[in-house]
């Protein structure tokens, strides 16, 4: 079970470690999407996402000995960089096991901060069976990427800092991919603001979450196609589903083109930089996906990790 009381500890460890991120606004972002938008920047984040949050309490919070022993993660990259970071941090080794078609600047960032890094092929490889063998092999401990709740507590402290400094808000949207952000992230905001709205976003070839819950039950659709390379899991985690059954209003959906058009508008006219993953919440509210007329809404920008190169292509199509 996470608790509040949970996310609270986390944010103690995280205390002088994890940027305490600005909030940001745009008043014509506003004019667009016809209601009040608090961006949450975890997109300045260490490691460039809000996943060193999660990664860092883990670490954290962990037996020293298990610690020291090494510690082992699966991500397709920014769970891997703040994994590396972390480890960087305790001084202890880290192998990570990240997809060949990794983004390059991912990829880079993490065998930056001086990880072993182990390519697995994502669409005919299990990345957690391959992530166990690896640990047994070195016997390292490991973080992994939502389905934990030292993860989850880490990443809920982002909505903690939100609705401290911005306590009034009518709903909160969260991208969804494993379902580790969304799980603390809306167990922090249920507990200082009963009556908000929290609403899950993920891509419309990557919509688990929202098959899952229609159905009642986890839902695998295999590997999604999906520009947003930190949301193509192919199903919620058992942990974080029932959280997001608790407490969640209901999923959005956005597409590629929707994302890279509000992408766009948000480095030319905010000068803010987001991945695809980051920015499928303000896509929602860019594109209507939700009827927010007149509210305060809440939007965390999880991450700022985009490849240069594809970001150019995407810009220019």
């Amino acid at each position: 079970m996470l608790t509040f009381d949970d996310i609270l500890a986390a944010q103690t460890r995280l205390h002088g470690i994890a940027h305490r991120t600005p909030v940001l606004t745009s008043q014509q972002f506003n004019e667009r999407a016809g209601c009040e938008v608090f961006f949450k920047a975890e997109n300045l984040q260490r490691a460039g996402a809000f996943k060193f949050r999660g990664a860092y309490n883990c670490l954290a919070a962990m037996d020293e000995a298990e610690r020291q022993r090494g510690i082992l993660a699966f991500s397709s990259g920014n769970h891997a960089q703040a994994v590396a970071l972390a480890a960087k941090l305790f001084n202890v080794p880290a192998a990570i096991v990240m997809p060949n078609d990794a983004p390059a600047i991912k990829v880079a960032g993490t065998r930056g901060y001086g990880a072993e890094v182990i390519f697995y092929d994502r669409y005919h490889v299990n990345r957690e069976e391959v992530g166990r063998q690896v640990s047994e092999e070195k016997g390292y401990a490991i973080v992994p990427p939502f389905d934990d709740y030292r993860v989850m507590a880490g990443q809920g402290t982002a909505a903690l800092e939100l609705l401290e400094d911005i306590p009034e808000l009518d709903a909160l949207l969260v991208c969804v991919s494993g379902g580790g952000l969304i799980a603390g992230c809306a167990t922090a905001a249920k507990h200082l603001r009963p009556a908000i709205r929290v609403f899950g976003v993920e891509p419309e070839t990557g919509n688990d979450t929202l098959l899952s819950l229609r159905k009642g039950e986890r839902v695998d659709i295999g590997v999604p196609q999906t520009i947003a390379d930190g949301l193509q899991v192919n199903a919620p985690g058992k942990l974080t589903f029932p959280i997001v059954q608790r407490l969640v209003e209901d999923i959005l959906l956005v597409s590629d083109e929707e994302m890279i058009a509000t992408m766009r508008f948000m480095l030319e006219r905010m000068k803010v930089l987001v991945e695809p993953s980051g920015a499928v919440g303000a896509a929602a509210l860019f594109h209507h996906k939700f009827d927010f007329a007149g509210e305060r809404v809440g939007v965390i920008l999880s991450g700022g990790n985009v490849d240069l190169a594809k970001l150019g292509e995407w810009l220019s199509a």
